[in-house]
């Protein structure tokens, strides 16, 4: 690991909507300068329009135009986004778009080169994004396109402590949820979790629980069959090939029994099956990570905040949270790459057989 500094890449999102304010708010506490160097892709003059705007005091930064020029001890600002050329506040534009997508692109090109370490999204409106840049439903469709360790997989994740949320779908129709789902997708999706939580979480064997996809589970067949065709195959799988899985649990029963608590990891099978508890027990806490990149990116659990945008009231815990869960994500993956770069051989000998002789010329192929 680098002796400098953490370098933390923030993208600024949609200008109009509640991103600046959650940023700015977030650094107006110097001590968190002891702990990261942040870079904020964006733009300077948008950052002024929304501290005048809003009225924040204890706000100062240094305006760069490439990573390597950043300073330690202050908020970072990469001038980076040209089309911002009027803030329109609570308001969908495509200027708007544009601009959170010009932040998006030169931040992740930094990562990938080694300028920055991890990736902070603020929150982006899907609708106004350029399609002809960005032909995707959201930020882990792109980032799973261009960064993927393994081309085309990566899961996301909504964790607030010890909970972890995963998604076998994202952002798709409800109606189109059991034609995506099948037992090798839904398998996939629990190894990404067991491989995430190990190496990015630090949990060496995680409990995993899956979600059904029915109204009780299905209740044997009554209410649908995807429980018994798909979703129990793909846990017994997994549990063969020694994921620790258990389910599928009927998504009301499991919230509300206090199971939540006996899991590391949670699989639901759509968007609004995990998250729509998931944010009513931590809405303003909760963090949303993508897992199996080839760099850490988190993100608040919230959207771009149109009702409130302009107001002074939007709540910077879940930007704060974010940027902290980066940073412990790369330490723990870090420590976990070094301890498991070079793995000892192991030797097994049977007590039982004080003759027997050790093999020790063999391959580590072999064992």
């Amino acid at each position: 690991m680098s002796t400098r500094k953490i370098r933390v890449a923030i993208t600024h999102g949609d200008i109009n909507g509640i991103g600046y304010e959650v940023v700015l708010k977030t650094f107006e506490d110097e001590r968190i300068f002891e702990l990261f160097t942040p870079i904020l892709y964006g733009s300077s003059h948008v950052a002024t329009f929304w501290k005048k705007h809003l009225n924040i005091e204890h706000s100062s930064w240094h305006v760069i135009h490439q990573a390597q020029d950043a300073k330690d001890g202050i908020l970072n600002i990469l001038d980076c986004a040209t089309a911002c050329d009027k803030v329109d506040i609570g308001q969908p534009t495509e200027s708007a778009g544009r601009a959170a997508f010009e932040a998006l692109e030169r931040a992740t090109a930094d990562i990938r080169m080694g300028l920055c370490d991890v990736l902070v999204t603020a929150p982006i409106n899907k609708a106004v994004m350029p399609r002809d840049l960005f032909p995707f439903n959201g930020h882990t469709d792109y980032l799973e396109a261009i960064a993927a360790r393994t081309p085309g997989e990566s899961l996301m994740v909504l964790a607030s402590g010890d909970c972890r949320v995963a998604l076998a779908t994202t952002h798709i129709p409800l109606q189109a949820v059991s034609s995506h789902l099948s037992s090798e997708l839904i398998l996939r999706k629990l190894r990404l979790l067991e491989a995430g939580l190990q190496r990015d979480f630090g949990i060496i064997k995680p409990r995993l629980a899956v979600l059904a996809l029915n109204p009780h589970a299905g209740d044997k067949g009554l209410m649908g069959s995807e429980e018994d065709t798909i979703i129990r195959p793909a846990i017994d799988e997994a549990f063969a090939s020694g994921i620790i899985t258990f389910g599928p649990f009927a998504g009301d029963g499991f919230w509300g029994s206090g199971r939540v608590d006996s899991f590391d990891g949670i699989l639901a099978m759509y968007h609004d099956q995990g998250l729509a508890p998931f944010k009513a027990l931590y809405m303003n806490e909760g963090v949303n990570i993508t897992l199996g990149l080839s760099f850490v990116r988190t993100s608040p659990d919230h959207g771009t905040g149109y009702d409130i945008a302009g107001k002074g009231v939007a709540d910077p815990t879940s930007m704060r949270e974010a940027i902290y869960s980066a940073l412990d994500i790369y330490r723990h993956r870090h420590r976990y790459d070094e301890a498991t770069r070079n793995p000892l051989r192991r030797h097994y000998h049977n007590r039982g057989r004080d003759d027997e002789k050790i093999d020790t010329t063999s391959s580590s192929d072999e064992y």
